[in-house]
C-alpha cells in the first residue's frame, strides 16, 4: 500500500505486469485476498508507486509501465481508446461508443470504464458524460475532480481566477 494526495492505493503487479491501482473504499475493488502476498523490495512495484508519485506531484504527464488488465474483448477496446486519450483532455463515453462503431454502446462503454483496474495508469479520469459533467468513478467524483484539475491546462487554471 502506499501513500498518496489523494489516499492509500494498493498497486498490484502479476509477473511482469503491474495489473491493478485500487484505492481505498475502491467502489469495484477485489477481495484483498486475492492481492496475494506483499512483496517488500519488488522493482516493478517500487517504479510504479515512484511514477504514480511523480505523476501527482506534476512532474509527469504519462506512465512507462508494463500494464495488464484482464477482462473480455469488449474492455479491452474500450481501455485501449482510454489509454489513448492525452494528458489534459478528455472524452466521453458516447465518443468512445462512436470510435466503436456505435453511439448507441455508451452505456456498455460506461461499465467497461467503471471497471478499469487500472485507474489513474489507464486514465479512466479523463471520460466524461455526454454534457461534460463528471460521472462515476470508482475512486470517487473527489478524486476525478482532483485529477481532472491535476492536468487542467495552465491558461485554463489561470482563467478560473478571475
Amino acid at each position: 500500500m502506499a501513500n498518496t494526495t489523494l489516499g492509500p492505493v494498493t498497486i498490484v503487479a502479476e509477473g511482469d505486469a503491474v495489473t491493478g491501482l485500487y484505492f481505498r473504499h475502491h467502489i469495484r475493488s477485489p477481495a484483498q485476498e486475492t492481492f496475494g502476498a506483499v512483496v517488500a523490495g519488488d522493482a516493478l512495484l517500487a517504479e510504479a508507486a515512484t511514477q504514480l508519485e511523480d505523476y501527482l506531484a506534476g512532474r509527469r504527464r504519462e506512465f512507462a509501465l508494463p500494464l495488464r488488465a484482464d477482462g473480455d474483448a469488449f474492455q479491452q477496446a474500450v481501455w485501449s481508446i482510454v489509454n489513448e486519450i492525452p494528458f489534459g483532455e478528455t472524452t466521453t463515453y458516447g465518443r468512445i461508443a462512436e470510435r466503436l462503431g456505435d453511439r448507441g454502446l455508451a452505456y456498455r462503454v460506461g461499465q467497461a470504464v467503471g471497471a478499469n483496474p487500472l485507474c489513474i495508469f489507464v486514465p479512466c479520469h479523463r471520460v466524461l458524460g455526454a454534457n461534460g459533467n463528471l460521472t462515476g468513478y470508482a475512486g470517487g467524483l473527489k478524486r476525478k475532480q482532483a485529477l481532472l484539475e491535476l492536468e487542467e491546462p495552465a491558461q485554463v487554471r489561470a482563467g478560473r481566477l478571475f
